[in-house]
């Protein structure tokens, strides 16, 4: 491409509201620009970038046998009802002209289960793996950071059907090398996580992450790499501490003002891992106490998945129901409230509060002073062990740039998509579901290389591959240079870019060059001719190269080879 006349909006400074380096390049480099709150256009350059991953992902997901189609945008809500979806806060819902309930696809998975219930009929038929790139909708309560939390975006999502789990099993295992052959080839580093089946249900989850500091997800992980988990899901082995003789009996003493966990540690001289914390929230079912250790959180997700939705309780609701404040509460002689203890409360005595403002207990064992459910409701410590290796965990912000589940037969059962086994029996369709975001992938490559300049674009993702800055007017002898070595390099089967504008500046030229990030700059200027050298500028670390003007072409495709 060249560049005179062509449509390149660069900025010297970022929007306001940008946080994410990424949102920040992308706005400045002239890829993206925003529309409103959530809604982004992908400019020319920036749509280049987003083509490279998604031929990425289609020749990856062509090569596991998987077939491209597109699905409605558009849905009926009846089908979403079926499956119990329908209503999901993050949901777009209108009606058409005839009144017919109507939502705009947030994800597929009701649609593709639609399908297959009336185009599969036999074992025959199975396995399957179908596939699209298509536009998803959500309303994003907090949009932020760019495009990496949007209310529109382009998703390319698969869906695997098999006859029985040890199928699923090898449609989950292609997909994710699939993965992992998409993601190399994009030259981020990643990791593969196990994580929370969420809203999408089923048997299992993992999710692809890209390591960076503008991640909202985060993980724990050991540095051997041998256990990797979102922190909804992350489990670890916490401190144990020493907990002295137990007493024979909870002992009542005073703590006037004290209605922190740091007071309270403070006032007693204890760790906070020798202290309880009660935290009380109201489920569909009433109120519930959890009770963890002073060190730790609760995780709201994990306490999910025991008591179901919840809210937290309000102070005059605590003090209706315990007699006391926040600050003060324990599980010793409670009544008629669930209480959910996490797994480290489980041995061990702790000092709870006594319900009884200004007072707590000594001593209190679970078991013995006191009925509770045992559950993992904490967030994971960094330092704590691994539960495979016992090493110290890391916690690490994360962008999530794919997911696979296995979904079983939550939507192949209420849709009604079987198909006749060899023996005659209806049986039902046993589906997975597997996304990646391209636009994620772009982010997240922009997060993990930029420097103070601009972006580093990896050779996989770059809008060029080299970019060819000519200083001169288009009558100069380095224009005629410039113009065969452009011809040259594209015969090569490179895409390259040639700024060739006339009036702008040679050093604006530059700033804006290495704004966009690609691999291989070229300057070509009075210097240049008649005898050389060229100058070459790997991206990466900005390391010049001087080539001789002949074989100039061939020194460059040589250069190529050799990056990373």
């Amino acid at each position: 491409m060249r560049l005179s006349g062509r449509f390149w909006p660069t900025l010297r400074d970022a929007p306001a509201d940008a946080e994410a380096v990424s949102h920040k390049l992308m706005v400045r480099a002239g890829l993206i620009r925003q529309l409103a709150s959530g809604l982004y256009s992908f400019l020319p350059f920036g749509l280049r970038s987003l083509q490279r991953v998604t031929a990425i992902i289609r020749e990856e997901m062509d090569r596991i046998g998987a077939q491209e189609l597109q699905l409605p945008i558009m849905q009926p809500a009846e089908i979403w009802e079926a499956t119990g979806r329908y209503g999901l806060d993050e949901q777009f819902r209108l009606e058409d002209r005839g009144g017919r309930a109507m939502v705009l696809g947030m994800t597929h998975e009701e649609i593709i289960t639609w399908h297959a219930a009336r185009e599969i009929r036999s074992y025959r038929d199975l396995p399957q793996s179908w596939y699209q790139f298509q536009t998803k909708l959500r309303d994003e309560p907090r949009p932020k950071s760019g495009i990496l939390r949007v209310r529109e975006f382009t998703m390319k999502d698969s869906y695997s059907m098999d006859t029985d789990e040890a199928g699923l099993a090898r449609s989950y295992d292609a997909h994710a090398a699939a993965y992992a052959r998409i993601f190399d080839r994009c030259g981020i580093v990643w990791y593969m996580v196990e994580s929370d089946v969420g809203m999408m249900g089923g048997m299992g989850a993992h999710e692809f992450m890209a390591p960076s500091p503008a991640g909202e997800d985060t993980i724990a992980r050991s540095p051997s790499g041998a256990y990797a988990a979102n922190i909804e899901l992350a489990t670890s082995i916490a401190v144990e501490p020493e907990f002295g003789p137990i007493p024979d009996t909870p002992q009542a003493f005073d703590t006037p003002g004290i209605g922190t966990i740091e007071q309270l540690s403070a006032f007693t001289g204890l760790a906070p891992v020798r202290l309880c914390k009660s935290v009380v929230v109201v489920s569909d079912d009433g109120p519930v106490m959890a009770l963890i250790r002073g060190e730790h959180t609760l995780h709201e997700k994990k306490l999910s998945h025991v008591i179901g939705r919840h809210r937290p309780a309000q102070p005059d609701e605590i003090r209706g129901w315990f007699g006391a404040s926040p600050g003060s509460l324990g599980p010793v002689g409670v009544e008629g409230v669930r209480i959910v203890a996490d797994t480290t409360i489980a041995t061990g005595h702790y000092v709870t509060g006594a319900n009884r403002d200004g007072e707590h207990l000594r001593g209190v064992v679970l078991g013995r002073d006191f009925v509770a459910e045992v559950a993992d409701i904490r967030n994971v410590l960094p330092g704590e062990g691994c539960p495979v290796s016992g090493e110290p965990l890391d916690l690490e912000p994360v962008i999530e740039i794919g997911n696979i589940f296995k979904l079983g037969t939550k939507y192949s059962v209420p849709l009604g998509a079987t198909y006749l086994s060899a023996d005659g029996h209806e049986q039902p369709i046993i589906m997975g579901s597997y996304g990646i975001g391209p636009a994620r992938v772009l982010a997240a490559a922009i997060e993990q290389r930029h420097d103070e300049a601009g972006i580093i674009w990896p050779k996989a993702l770059a809008p060029f591959d080299i970019h060819m800055v000519l200083v001169g007017d288009a009558t100069s002898p380095q224009a005629a240079f410039a113009d065969q070595l452009f011809d040259q390099l594209s015969d090569a089967g490179f895409e390259v870019l040639l700024d060739d504008r006339p009036g702008t500046k040679p050093g604006e030229k530059f700033v804006e060059a290495e704004l966009l990030g690609c691999p291989i700059r070229v300057t070509i200027g009075k210097r240049t001719l008649p005898d050389g050298p060229l100058e070459v500028q790997v991206r990466s670390g900005r390391e010049r190269h001087e080539v001789p003007l002949e074989g100039a072409a061939a020194a460059i495709v040589e250069l190529w080879g050799q990056l990373p």
